[in-house]
């Protein structure tokens, strides 16, 4: 189709052309869109659809905990997180987050020797 012709046709005769040329690249695009994510599934090695897989959580290095329960010291806490009932007991009671840190300098001095 020329130029003159589009030029010679009616407003409604170009919206209904447009309308046949958005419903036509509409469909092909979606054909191919299908055919790329099949390509990809291929590719990829999995036969489920990319949409429903979960991403794995990425893995965090450990943290070393950093307060300490003054009457259990077993009971520590990295500082990451929510509090733990001990440590709110402790600040409840007046301490401070300072007075349960742990004394990281006797356990670096205990690690360099050993």
């Amino acid at each position: 189709m020329e130029n003159e012709d589009w030029a010679s046709m009616t407003t409604a005769e170009l919206w209904q052309l447009y309308d046949e040329v958005t419903t036509v690249l509409s469909r092909r695009m979606t054909a191919e869109k299908a055919k790329l994510e099949e390509r990809l599934r291929k590719i990829e090695g999995t036969g489920a659809p990319a949409q429903n897989e979960e991403r794995p959580r990425r893995p965090y290095p450990p943290v070393l905990p950093k307060y300490q329960n003054p009457k259990n010291p077993s009971e520590t806490w990295s500082g990451r997180g929510k509090q733990p009932r001990w440590l709110k007991a402790q600040l409840r009671a007046g301490k401070k987050l300072n007075d349960l840190l742990i004394d990281r300098s006797s356990a670096q001095r205990r690690r360099r020797t050993g």
